[in-house]
């Protein structure tokens, strides 16, 4: 039986199945001693892939939830050195990578696993997995601008999906308020909140479909339960469908 080197890859908790992707198109990658540059490219248990030298092994799936610091890199390593959510998991064997991403000055819900389908999954922007963020922003938010965020702004030359939210509290100068996207695109909350004028100055991803961060603070991670592991991939097979 063969599999694509990609997913053979991805398999092996190596890097995700796009990042596997692109380290195949760069030269990274050798089967049986020979770079291999072509995607659609099939090997079988007894060919011996290795990445940057290395040889690959298939390692079993793990999967763990992450209450991601300020300050933090949502990346398996940095160029600057600066600390990354990998590093918060150092103790954990396994070659594990960060599903999706949440910027440096975020906080919040982050899933790191090896299983490189299940990223694939959660990552594709036609799965529509539902994420909830708490975003501190400025100024007064009114009901007209929480209408506009609902049904949609443009971002980025286009307009966003639909969404849901729920002004938490305001004072003189802020405003608290949740918002439920299930669209991914780059810095996309803070971008919704800078259409309708109200820049965050704080932001929190507290779920993520059905996964929170109750019993975590701030650094603290812990390993998805068998049941929340087949819960993920039966949303993201639903969405799918």
């Amino acid at each position: 039986m063969s599999d694509r080197l990609q997913k053979v890859i991805a398999h092996a908790g190596v890097a995700s199945r796009r990042k596997a992707e692109k380290l195949i198109a760069a030269g990274h990658v050798k089967v049986n001693g020979q770079v291999v540059k072509e995607l659609g490219t099939k090997v079988s248990s007894t060919d011996e892939v290795k990445v940057d030298e290395v040889p690959i092994a298939k390692e079993p799936p793990v999967y763990y939830l992450l209450y991601k610091p300020r300050g933090v890199i949502t990346a398996v390593t940095d160029d600057k050195h600066r600390k990354t959510v990998v590093d918060i998991l150092e103790e954990v064997p396994e070659r594990i990578y960060p599903v999706g991403r949440l910027d440096y000055d975020t906080s919040g819900l982050l899933i790191l696993t090896n299983d490189g389908d299940l990223d694939n999954q959660l990552t594709h922007p036609k799965y529509e997995v539902e994420k909830t963020y708490v975003a501190k922003v400025k100024g007064i938010v009114t009901n007209d601008d929480l209408k506009r965020l609902r049904t949609g702004v443009m971002v980025d030359g286009r307009k966003t999906s639909k969404a849901k939210t729920n002004l938490i509290r305001t004072n003189r100068e802020s405003s608290i308020v949740s918002l439920t996207i299930h669209e991914g695109r780059n810095h996309q909350v803070k971008k919704m909140f800078e259409s309708i004028a109200h820049p965050v100055e704080k932001l929190s991803r507290e779920t993520y479909g059905f996964l929170t961060l109750r019993g975590l603070q701030p650094g603290e991670y812990r390993r998805l339960k068998p049941h929340e592991v087949e819960e993920l991939k039966e949303l993201s097979e639903k969405v799918k469908r």
